[in-house]
């Protein structure tokens, strides 16, 4: 087996070699909890559950540390008098995790908090103000990025090409690009958003944050760090420079989600084309946003337009109503069959994680399921309906998977089955009557309402059309 990625500073694919076989690390850049998550934020964290669940597949664990940044210049602007800064934090913390759980996101090993970790911050800083690579200035402390002769590594630039650092005023630094460590403490801003420290009260920058959080929960050296390629520059090469300067060799592979767009805009507040993910959760079933949201490669632009959805939809419905007959056919006494996942599956995913072509493999199998069932070929339809189970089970992906049962609203489907049930007794009186007139029409109405039915010799059986 081969598993290889696109490492974002090498630019380039490069064969997976975790430092330990049976442990791979990793570090990826959770959410600021300024506000609530958007469907961006989903799909962020989607991209690295799917590696990591694929990654357990291959190496049997995986150590998986995503952080919550709760200081933050933003936290304390949305703060207010009746929700201080924390309270928020909190409560939009718990917005995200709902979302995550929502579409099946797996919780992470660890998932530390930026102000639990503030001791390793100021130790960091304090490594990197000894080794030269950083200076105190009226309360602030700056990293000296002329110090150092490997900044731009991860995304190529020189420093003179670079956009300043915009987080803390120019006149305070030796250089434009210079970012901030170590943050003075503002007259306007809430005495409990401070912490002593060597240099003044004061809070974190934040990149150094990821810095210390990584270190302190996957030591000096890990396999991945991850995050949405909006965080490439400056939040990452920040990151790589500090720990680098401080001695750490850090991580060894940068892998990098795409953004989601809106026509060809990048989804923004400001642009008006935010998707909350609390409204995109309320208007369709979590299975469906995971599908929709998964189906795109995990490095590409993810465009969500009206038939995003719809067609997740279909697609989920197709591997569904393939489970539901050939369980229904085969019954619970399945033949035995030596199914696993697909070579062409497993070769996908090895890829630099191919979902889309791994689904595409999931869908042929489908395919070739129906048709077993079809020439009653027991053997060949049990092995699809295991191989396809144990697919979307690797993907999160399984519609019949005890967690996905309860999506959608059972109230409503035991009406609908029960309306259904007493439309097929009809057409079936009508058909052991010979009215055949009325047997059509029944199965007209029950078809124009979307619903498929099919005839077979353990009885007549409906599904929703979801093509």
């Amino acid at each position: 087996m081969t598993v290889r990625f696109y490492d974002t500073q090498a630019q380039a694919l490069r064969d997976f070699a975790p430092l330990d076989p049976a442990n791979v690390t990793m570090y990826v850049c959770g959410p600021t909890v300024q506000s609530g998550p958007g469907i961006h934020h989903l799909r962020a964290a989607l991209a690295f559950d799917l590696l990591r669940r694929w990654l357990v597949r291959r190496y049997g664990r995986v150590t998986f540390v995503r952080n919550v940044t709760d200081i933050d210049d933003k936290v304390l602007a949305n703060g207010s008098a009746t929700e201080p800064w924390w309270a928020l934090a909190y409560r939009m913390e718990r917005e995200f995790t709902a979302a995550y759980s929502a579409i099946g996101i797996l919780p992470p090993t660890y998932e530390p908090r930026a102000t639990a970790s503030i001791p390793q911050m100021q130790e960091l800083i304090q490594t990197l103000i000894d080794r030269g690579h950083a200076y105190a200035a009226g309360g602030d402390v700056y990293f000296d990025v002329r110090s150092w002769p490997a900044y731009g590594a991860l995304t190529h630039q020189s420093i003179d090409a670079m956009e300043p650092a915009a987080d803390a005023p120019e006149s305070a630094k030796r250089d434009p690009h210079d970012f901030a460590l170590w943050k003075a403490a503002k007259p306007d801003e809430p005495v409990d958003a401070t912490w002593n420290s060597p240099w003044g009260p004061g809070r974190p920058g934040w990149h150094i944050e990821c810095s210390a959080m990584s270190r302190r929960y996957l030591g000096p050296q890990f396999d991945i760090h991850g995050g949405g390629i909006d965080l490439r520059f400056p939040h990452h090469e920040n990151e790589l420079a500090q720990s680098t300067a401080a001695g750490d060799p850090f991580a060894r592979y940068w892998l990098h989600n795409g953004l989601v767009t809106v026509g060809d805009q990048k989804m923004s507040k400001s642009l008006g084309n935010f998707l909350l993910a609390h409204d995109v959760l309320a208007e369709n079933d979590p299975l469906v946003v995971r599908y929709a949201l998964a189906a795109a490669h995990y490095r590409s632009s993810l465009e969500v337009t009206p038939s995003t959805f719809t067609e997740a939809e279909a697609a989920l419905g197709r591997i569904r109503s393939f489970q539901q007959r050939a369980t229904r056919v085969l019954g619970t006494a399945l033949p035995l069959v030596a199914a696993d996942l697909p070579q062409t599956f497993a070769d996908a995913l090895d890829d630099d994680l191919g979902v889309p072509q791994a689904l595409a493999v999931v869908h042929e199998t489908v395919r070739a399921g129906n048709a077993a069932l079809d020439a009653g070929d027991r053997d060949a339809a049990a092995r699809a309906l295991v191989e396809v189970g144990r697919m979307t089970g690797i993907l999160g992906l399984n519609p019949a998977d005890p967690q996905w049962q309860g999506s959608a609203d059972d109230a409503e489907a035991r009406a609908l089955d029960v309306l259904v049930q007493e439309l097929i007794s009809q057409r079936a009186e009508a058909r052991a009557g010979k009215d055949w007139a009325a047997a059509d029409r029944i199965r007209d109405a029950i078809a124009d309402a979307g619903i498929v039915l099919e005839d077979g010799p353990d009885g007549t059986h409906w599904s929703v059309n979801r093509g």
